[in-house]
Parts: C-alpha cells; sequence; structure tokens
C-alpha cells in the first residue's frame, strides 16, 4: 500500500460513507482497478470505516453525550434520549447477527463487479421510491420496536458492496414516515456499534500488517476522517432541501457502467 493509493481511497471513503451512493461499492470498484494494489483481509477498508466513524463522533458529539448521558439526568429531554438509545441498541440486534452469520459470504462479493453493480441500481431504486413516497413527520422520539427492527435487517444487508448503508437506512426510515433528518441522525447513530464490531473482527488481519504500511494507513484513515466530517454536512443539507434523487442518477450510471464492464470482460 503506496501513500498515493492510501490517499485516494481515503478520500473515496470519506466522501462516499454518508453519501447514499456505497462507499464499500466504490472501494471496491477502485481497488479492482488499481494497478498491484492488495490488502490483508478488509483491515484497510474496516480502519476507513473507522475514521469516518470518528466524524460521526465529533459531529454528533453533543447527541451522542446526550445518549450516553440520559440515564442519569431527569431533564425533559432525558426521556426521548433514553428512548433513542434503546431503539440504537434493538436495531443492532439483527445487524449483529446477519453480519456474524454472513461475514465469509458477503466478503467473498468484494471483487465481484457484476454484484456490485447490480447492487448499485438497487440502491439507486430504493432511493427514487424513498424520495417519490417519503412523507416526513415522526421523529427520533416517535421510532417503534418495529422501525428499529427493519431498518437494522436493512443495515446488516448493506454489507453487501454496491448496497448504501447511509442511503438504504434513510430510505427505510423516510418509507415508514420519518422526517429526514431524524433519518439522518439515526442512521448515523445505528452506524457505531456496527462499525466498533467490525472492527474488532479485524483486529486478526493486524498480523498481516507490515510496519512499513502503517503510515499509509494511518494517512488513508486520516483523509477519510476530515473528508468524512465535510460529507456529512453535506449530506444533511441534501436530506432538508429533499434531493436524493441526484444520487439514484448517480448510482445508476455508475452501476450500469460496472455492469457493462463486467460483461465485456468476461
Amino acid at each position: 500500500m503506496d501513500y498515493l493509493y492510501a490517499t485516494l481511497l481515503g478520500l473515496i471513503q470519506g466522501l462516499t460513507e454518508f453519501l447514499p451512493v456505497s462507499s464499500s461499492g466504490h472501494l471496491a470498484i477502485a481497488q479492482h482497478f488499481l494497478p498491484g494494489f492488495e490488502q490483508p483481509g478488509l483491515l484497510f477498508d474496516v480502519l476507513l470505516h473507522f475514521a469516518t466513524t470518528l466524524a460521526v463522533i465529533i459531529y454528533f458529539r453533543k447527541d451522542i453525550w446526550k445518549l450516553l448521558s440520559c440515564f442519569f439526568r431527569k431533564d425533559a429531554y432525558a426521556v426521548d434520549d433514553r428512548h433513542t438509545f434503546w431503539m440504537i441498541v434493538i436495531g443492532s440486534i439483527p445487524t449483529a447477527i446477519i453480519g456474524l452469520t454472513g461475514k465469509d459470504f458477503f466478503e467473498s462479493l468484494f471483487e465481484n463487479l457484476l454484484v456490485i453493480g447490480c447492487m448499485l441500481l438497487l440502491t439507486a431504486l430504493l432511493l427514487i421510491v424513498a424520495e417519490k413516497n417519503r412523507n416526513d413527520g415522526r421523529n427520533l422520539a416517535q421510532l417503534t420496536t418495529n422501525d428499529a427492527l427493519l431498518v437494522g435487517v436493512v443495515q446488516g444487508f448493506a454489507i453487501i458492496p454496491g448496497i448504501s448503508r447511509s442511503g438504504s437506512t434513510i430510505a427505510c426510515l423516510l418509507l415508514r414516515s420519518v422526517d429526514g433528518e431524524a433519518a439522518a441522525r439515526f442512521s448515523f447513530f445505528l452506524a457505531l456499534p456496527a462499525i466498533g464490531g467490525a472492527m474488532l473482527l479485524s483486529l486478526k488481519d493486524l498480523q498481516s500488517v507490515t510496519s512499513s504500511e502503517l503510515p499509509a494507513y494511518a494517512l488513508g484513515a486520516l483523509v477519510a476522517f476530515f473528508s468524512g466530517l465535510f460529507a456529512i454536512r453535506w449530506l444533511m443539507n441534501v436530506v432538508r432541501r429533499k434531493r436524493l434523487v441526484g444520487f439514484a442518477i448517480y448510482c445508476l450510471l455508475v452501476g450500469s457502467s460496472i455492469i457493462g464492464y463486467s460483461m465485456l470482460a468476461a
């Protein structure tokens, strides 16, 4: 892993992790076309995800502190924060089950460009349907157990490269009449335990990384962190203004191109 590749992949991860275009799909595509690229398992990808998770923590630090302190507070908002906290816990359960049972299968798809292209088309369809049928209304305090479980299942299957985690979870909540900004916030919060778990599962790959590669890995993570902060702010503005269709068109174009390429290369 050289510094140029690390910087490029970090930038791709940071910009696409929170935008509804599938960061895992973009990383898999970029790595496919980078000559001589190799990595131990999915460790580098997970490190980039961890860096963007730190971006979430920084951007939503006040909200996250409220969630973490909700059981020790007695103010008027503590009850709502406790409710949101438990919805995150409930939503994380199906994600963990799907991730643990299907990890090897999902990892095998990262080199299948045809699958990635098809999943990008599925992401585009989800965004279009959600944007055309959204009915903003409910906030985080009004989320139900069924909402959390459904979004947790959707996030679990978003491990498949090409399915946008943020796009699919936000779309799911929009279709259940959750306010756009609330949907985006819950999507970000739900990602924190999921990515933390993925980090723990990938620690075994650390032994495959040489000390000479660590600076490049650190550079990639740093780039992902700062570009991720920018992307979060961008997505929050996009969701408020109801302009997700533009990302759907982008996914359609990229997905169709990758499908065409994979068929010609077969």
